[in-house]
């Protein structure tokens, strides 16, 4: 069993008001959205974080907008 975890950000087209929605795809329910790529990227990543305990997990994201989560061991 892997101790790491890859997950993906995907970015919608922006809206008719110019918002960009974020979502995590492995995880339903991860999305988020901001005024620009940048901004609506860091909101979905505090959508993560918010089920992962930092006792858990530890978060890095890679510039292809993917996400690894390293399990800390019990």
């Amino acid at each position: 069993m892997s101790d790491e975890l890859r997950l993906t950000i995907a970015f919608d087209d922006p809206d008719e008001a110019g918002r960009i929605v974020a979502r995590v795809v492995e995880v339903p329910g991860a999305a988020s959205q901001g005024r620009t790529r940048a901004e609506a990227r860091e909101n979905v990543l505090d959508a993560l974080r918010l089920p992962l305990s930092p006792d858990d997990a530890v978060m890095a994201v890679s510039p292809d907008e993917s996400v690894v989560v390293r399990l800390l061991p019990a």
